[in-house]
């Protein structure tokens, strides 16, 4: 026993045990937020292919839609539709799948550099550095999904065109209502996912697809018949 009058001091195994629970709760702190970490970035690579596959479904529907009701405008012949509106398909698949990757492949690297200086920064070891890249944004798996969803969304007009062949005014109606169903659907979709009122994201999808397809088929018709 301390003699009285005097502090007892800590004994050596004292201290050991209470550096080793310091070490232990650290540990666990950093074990806790790399964990957090690793749920961003989880979070943030379906974000990124969620947003792929709405905007390209979404533009493939719009365009190939506006596209042939502008072409319908001018032209009564069902080749000639559907014949642009493979053109389209075709074109827009590959420009948003180029855009998407490139995007993407940017966001990769700008995630990169942020990490690696973080890594550096906090002394890192080089499995944290590998697992880490293996949650970066994929770019081809972005491109793929775009296209795959433009292809998908813009395939919509051109079936409700395909099947509809000696009454023109009967198929500029039915390639628009088939592109306003798929567009509420596809804003249903998109809430659902995204968890947002799937009514109010629907209408905005929808009238949004209404404007352009009325602005493309009242200027083509605009130009058409002026001769301008």
């Amino acid at each position: 026993m301390a003699a009285p009058g005097t502090c007892e001091q800590p004994s050596l195994s004292n201290k050991k045990m209470a550096i080793h629970v310091t070490n232990d709760i650290e540990r666990s702190d950093i074990t806790q937020g790399t964990m957090n970490d690793d749920d961003e970035f989880d979070c943030s690579q379906r974000a990124q292919l969620l947003r792929a596959v709405v905007l390209g479904a979404n533009d493939g529907l719009v365009s190939i839609a506006s596209l042939m009701m502008g072409v319908g405008a001018v032209k009564d012949d069902t080749k000639a539709m559907v014949l642009t509106g493979i053109a389209g398909l075709v074109a827009g698949a590959c420009s948003m799948a180029i855009g998407e990757f490139v995007s993407v492949y940017t966001q990769k690297d700008v995630e990169l550099a942020q990490r690696t200086r973080r890594v550096r920064k906090n002394a890192g070891h080089e499995e944290e550095t590998t697992n880490q890249r293996l949650k970066l944004p994929n770019p081809l798996q972005a491109a793929i999904a775009s296209a795959f969803a433009f292809t998908i969304g813009g395939v919509v007009p051109l079936l409700a065109a395909a099947f509809i062949r000696r009454q023109h005014t009967l198929r500029l109606a039915v390639v628009a209502a088939a592109a306003s169903l798929a567009l509420v659907v596809l804003g249903g979709v998109g809430a659902v996912l995204g968890r947002t009122p799937m009514v109010k994201s629907s209408v905005r999808v929808l009238i949004g697809g209404w404007m352009a397809m009325a602005i493309t088929f009242g200027l083509t018709k605009l130009i058409g018949t002026t001769g301008l």
